[in-house]
């Protein structure tokens, strides 16, 4: 297989890429060229903000597929898949289970109402960002050739968002953590690398249409993820397990504040209780959660424990201080 991977230097695009190479496949890597590409792959620069001058490393070549993982302007992957759809067998866009109008209904499969979303789009919330990058995709490859892959929560090595690091760096300094409940309450993800390799396997087999892809409902639980950063690190570390309400009360802010956490009501529903048998009937397959931890840890360590930042995303989690603080309030309640 030829693939040309539309970025594949940083987080899920890397993930594809090392994938594809592992595979011995042809793999071609457009990107800025502000991070190298992996070994074994061919490196074309150019900017895509800049309109479709910035594709002029693209004018030649054919590939088997194409996969794209971006999430900005709409008009983006318009022009990209314009320009491709005559020298490409394929395109995989991944895409974000935020397309769907909200709140989603819990249990929600790929059928669900989405948002608007246009093609055309410039600087668009990220929700209409990437509907409009679905729709883009789809008028230049046509819905056979076209396959979405609509992500939930992505975590794993190379992690540049900050949830997973996060709670690890949180965890190995030890003493009190903040844990917020329920401690049995299921939770939802894709390991970035189970990620690459399903989607790579689609395209293989010729897949086309929308997949929901995160792990399979009852795959861990926030107390599952929570041990398992406490055994990567070997931290002493206490879990101190709150409730929501008190959580809430205390002004902690979900999602944010605590990464991968959201209390019960919709916009748990949301995020954690997604219909994904369409992609597990298709061959997804998620390796434990105690792998996922301990492999990000491994990473991140190599890093000397700073994980990188994307520049369009804030920082997660809460200050020692803010921690500090919302525990005191939670003792004096």
């Amino acid at each position: 297989m030829k693939l040309l991977m539309l970025g594949g230097t940083e987080f899920a695009g890397r993930a594809v890429t090392e994938d594809a190479l592992e595979r011995g496949w042809e793999v071609t890597v457009f990107h800025r060229g502000r991070h190298a590409a992996p070994e074994g792959a061919r490196s074309l620069t150019g900017d895509r903000t800049t309109g479709p001058d910035g594709l002029a490393a693209l004018a030649g070549g054919s590939w088997d597929a194409v996969v794209d993982t971006w999430s900005a302007a709409p008009s983006a992957v318009r022009d990209a898949a314009g320009l491709l759809a005559g020298r490409a067998g394929r395109y995989a866009y991944v895409s974000s289970r935020s397309v769907y109008t909200w709140p989603p209904a819990a249990g929600l499969a790929e059928d669900g109402p989405l948002v608007a979303g246009s093609p055309d789009d410039g600087d668009v919330p990220y929700a209409e960002a990437k509907r409009g990058g679905e729709l883009a995709a789809g008028a230049a490859f046509g819905a056979d050739r076209t396959l979405l892959v609509r992500a939930g929560l992505i975590l794993g090595p190379y992690e540049n968002v900050g949830r997973l690091p996060w709670w690890l760096n949180r965890i190995a300094r030890g003493g009190p953590v903040l844990a917020p409940g329920p401690e049995a309450a299921p939770i939802q993800y894709v390991d970035v690398r189970d990620l690459a390799a399903w989607t790579l396997d689609a395209v293989a087999a010729g897949l086309s249409g929308p997949y929901n892809l995160v792990s399979p409902p009852g795959h861990t639980t926030m107390g599952g993820l929570l041990d398992a950063c406490v055994r990567a690190t070997g931290a002493d570390a206490e879990l101190r397990w709150t409730a929501p309400e008190e959580l809430l009360a205390a002004g902690a802010e979900p999602w944010t504040e605590l990464p991968v956490w959201l209390p019960p009501g919709e916009a748990y529903d949301a995020m954690h209780t997604a219909d994904v048998s369409r992609a597990l009937a298709a061959g997804l397959r998620c390796r434990p959660v105690a792998e996922t931890v301990a492999d990000t840890w491994a990473w991140l360590r190599s890093l000397g424990g700073v994980a990188p930042q994307r520049p369009d995303r804030s920082g997660a989690g809460l200050s020692p201080e803010r921690e500090a603080e919302v525990l005191a309030a939670l003792a004096g309640r």
